[in-house]
């Protein structure tokens, strides 16, 4: 009985994968050395794949009110990267407007709508979407609106506003160090023009309402896909909706408050030209305190022939992933050194490991 819950349960959770469309789209890695500066200055992105920009041709109003996308009214570009070990999404929005609408201090602003599901978990993300709507408002809202996937309203300019409104019960997602914004424009309210805004944001597993001590960052790694999605909201005359746009990445509407029905993105890894092709690197995980046993894990890069383990007590391993004891506690010095065809390659931890 227990193995038949578990399956049912890897099935739902697959179909809710699946609901979710994958067409192709790639989130861009930048080495740690090029990591953009957030000053709205479009430099950072130079070398960005042309490849993995999201124009407004990928996008519809399913408003209705204008058939087809015209880059004389709206004509965006959306550029997404990550960094290996930070769990941050890096955007850099650039987009020409006919007329820019934020003069007004509510959500009748031009808006950049982003949708994003770290752990591909799926489902409702908003109160009004609640599969229990029996429950109070107090828990529909605080226990869930926002908590598994975040939704958020980037007001494209923000003046004399936050720059988003994180549509749920944990404002401090918009906040550092979990967030950062800057804008470049040089046109009024109803004016023509263009805007960059170059931004980051972090997704989260668990974000709930009590705030970021009890959070659980999404886990961003190569290769792994996310739910990303994103509406613009155009509005075209302070005074009149008819001519407002809700141009959606997703097929399906409700995308802002259900991650089940929005797109899917894969994270890159590095390119070849920024990688190392021969490396040393290893890790450790302490696997017994009380006997001391550490296990070894080698990481390294490229084709290698010999290893060899200079655990810091005087002793030493020529196997690859070495599982080493203690014989006294302490701090050591560990060694790996590595050869191959394109020469040898030294990685040392100085105390890393730690044993008592």
């Amino acid at each position: 009985m227990k193995h038949l819950l578990l399956l049912n349960i890897f099935l739902y959770l697959s179909s809710i994968a699946f609901a979710q469309e994958d067409r192709g789209y790639k989130i861009y890695q930048f080495p740690a050395n090029m990591i953009p500066r957030i000053d709205g200055n479009t430099d950072d992105w130079d070398s960005f794949p042309t490849e993995y920009i999201v124009g407004t041709d990928q996008l519809w109003d399913d408003s209705k009110h204008y058939p087809e996308t015209d880059p004389s009214n709206l004509d965006v570009k959306v550029k997404v990267a990550w960094v290996k070990n930070l769990n941050r999404l890096y955007f850099l929005y650039e987009a020409y407007d006919d007329y820019w609408d934020f003069s007004l201090p509510g959500l009748h602003n031009d808006i950049f709508e982003i949708v994003v599901d770290g752990d591909l978990s799926g489902g409702p993300l908003i109160d009004e979407q609640h599969t229990n709507q029996n429950l109070s408002w107090r828990q529909r809202y605080f226990d869930f609106h926002g908590v598994h996937a975040q939704n958020y309203h980037i007001f494209t300019p923000a003046v004399g506003k936050d720059w988003a409104l994180a549509w749920g019960s944990q404002p401090w997602i918009k906040n550092l160090p979990y967030s950062n914004i800057a804008y470049s424009y040089d046109f009024k309210p109803g004016e023509p023009g263009k805007l960059i805004a170059e931004f980051w944001i972090t997704p989260f597993d668990y974000a709930g309402a009590e705030g970021p001590e009890r959070s659980v960052e999404s886990n961003l790694y190569d290769n792994k896909k996310i739910g990303l999605t994103w509406a613009i909201i155009d509005y075209d005359d302070v005074n009149d909706e008819t001519k407002k746009g809700f141009w959606n990445l997703s097929k399906n509407h409700k995308m802002y408050g259900n991650s089940s029905i929005g797109t899917i993105f894969t994270l890159q890894p590095l390119e070849e030209k920024y990688q190392n092709t021969f490396e040393a690197k290893w890790s450790f995980i302490v696997t017994n305190m009380s006997k001391r046993e550490v296990t070894f894990k080698d990481e390294s890069l490229g084709k290698i022939n010999k290893w060899h383990w200079d655990f810091g007590d005087g002793t030493s391993s020529d196997e690859q992933n070495p599982i080493h004891q203690y014989k006294e506690p302490g701090k050591y010095i560990v060694v790996l050194d590595i050869e191959g065809p394109d020469g040898k390659s030294r990685m040392a931890n100085v105390w890393d490991v730690a044993v008592y």
